[in-house]
């Protein structure tokens, strides 16, 4: 098990541990506070009371309830390097939802005569659920930064760059002489042969993935100078397909992304290129959303794609399904699943982007693309995590290099999981060519800038807009 997970097992084990105690001492309280049984002697006792069934049940079921909200938060995405006073915020803001949830749940309908007690109870629950879980939080968290000051616990880290930019990122890094727990391993320059850099290993940037994997990479540091963008998106290109976070110089991102949003890394402020401008449990609640829309979207709509399946094998040639690689989150390639529109032999010729008119669409094949039904198997590929319900348009690998070396910033698009549906999508359409898919990019890039759970919304009611009008051509 990495040092990674186990971090986080602890952080979870001891939420729902420290839930666990806050709830069974809110109980205790909460069975004073209940006039109805003081008042009678023959009313259960503390002990019958703890042992009746729905009471049982609440002390498994809301500690999990809550383990799952301090998922959403996005609490357990990252285990290391936690700010005290975001963790201080998360733990307040998700305990003070959960206290809301469980009094609407089990404690509204208690029998005390003065409602006044109720919010007291509620009060008391929500400063046992807040210290318990901050106090154990504290303890684990100093737990990993004692084991990064004893230099147990380190994550291999890459520079890649500039020689001269390497050498004084590093040097700033590693002044203060504190373990930070990001280990320096080697450096990787662009555009250079040299063969060493203040005295450590120096790797190709051809051989990136290899070392990656061989060392046990954790973290990557870009360092190339400022007025250099090009060539820095290009190199960026490149690593994403490396699913490592990447960070960068924040002078460097708000020159390429307009945006900043800083992260102190060894004590050098850096962004972390690789993961979009949203929050963790923005990140959360946008994958839990996709599962459950998927989900539904597949079951309500099984009889229309029985209805499609049928009608297109007997309008052409040929399968339903229509299978293509598509490059997709961090650069990894999947297959996207549509409904075929095309006859078989569509791209014998070789890759093609379809136009209004193209002979090669079927006749059903218009009608479906008017209303954008061919898209609705890649609801199968949001479930298993290839795609998001909104997110830029994945593209072919032989039109991305295509786009690359006019659009080098298309590189960023990888920062997210791509879309069946996009801003994109919904303002400009379908592309018929390169220029068309580099027109899209801005507003997929704007997206990026500004994304959101509103910002989808939005989108998915464009989207329905769109298919409804019949306007999807």
């Amino acid at each position: 098990m990495t040092k990674e997970a186990a971090q986080r097992i602890r952080y979870i084990a001891g939420d729902f541990l420290a839930t666990c105690v806050a709830w069974l001492l809110f109980n205790i309280i909460r069975f004073y506070n209940v006039d109805v049984m003081m008042a009678d002697e023959s009313a259960p006792k503390l002990w019958d009371f703890l042992l009746y069934p729905n009471i049982i049940v609440g002390q498994i079921l809301f500690p999990l309830m809550m383990v799952g909200l301090y998922y959403l938060s996005g609490y357990y995405n990252q285990p290391f390097f936690k700010s005290r006073i975001e963790e201080m915020l998360s733990t307040l803001w998700t305990s003070v939802i959960g206290c809301i949830l469980i009094f609407f749940i089990a404690i509204i309908n208690d029998p005390i005569p003065d409602r006044a007690n109720n919010y007291e109870l509620l009060m008391m629950l929500w400063a046992l659920l807040f210290g318990f879980v901050w106090v154990e939080r504290i303890c684990v968290t100093q737990y990993g930064i004692h084991k990064i000051y004893r230099r147990h616990w380190k994550f291999p880290t890459l520079i890649v760059g500039d020689v001269d930019k390497i050498r004084r990122i590093y040097k700033r890094m590693t002044c203060n002489g504190r373990p930070t727990g990001y280990d320096i391993i080697g450096f990787v320059p662009v555009n250079s042969d040299a063969t060493e850099i203040e005295g450590m290993q120096v790797y190709r940037l051809d051989d990136i993935g290899e070392v990656c994997k061989r060392l046990g990479v954790k973290n990557i540091i870009v360092a190339t100078n400022d007025n250099e963008s090009t060539a820095t998106l290009e190199l960026l290109n490149r690593l994403f397909a490396l699913e490592l976070p990447i960070f960068i110089s924040p002078t460097l991102f708000h020159l390429i992304t307009g945006k900043q949003k800083l992260r102190n890394v060894a004590g050098e402020p850096l962004v972390d290129i690789s993961s979009p401008s949203m929050s963790q449990s923005t990140i959360n609640l946008k994958r839990c959303g996709d599962v459950f829309v998927s989900a539904v979207t597949l079951a309500l709509l099984a009889p229309l794609f029985a209805v499609l399946a049928i009608a297109i094998r007997f309008d052409s040639a040929g399968p339903v399904f229509y299978r293509q690689e598509r490059i997709g989150y961090h650069k990894r390639p999947f297959k996207i699943l549509k409904f075929r529109t095309m006859r078989i032999d569509a791209e014998k010729a070789g890759p093609q982007l379809s136009t209004a008119n193209d002979p090669r669409i079927t006749r059903l094949g218009h009608l479906m693309r008017k209303y954008r039904l061919d898209e609705l198997p890649q609801f199968w590929n949001v479930l298993i995590g290839d795609m998001s319900i909104v997110g830029p348009r994945p593209e072919r690998e032989f039109f991305i290099r295509q786009i690359l070396e006019r659009a080098p910033y298309y590189a960023l698009i990888h920062q997210v999981r791509p879309g069946i549906t996009s801003w994109g999508m919904v303002r400009h359409g379908y592309a018929s060519d390169v220029n068309g898919m580099i027109e899209r990019l801005q507003y997929d890039l704007l997206y990026l800038a500004n994304v959101s759970l509103m910002v989808d919304l939005k989108i998915m009611m464009y989207t329905v807009r769109t298919v409804v009008t019949g306007k999807g051509v």
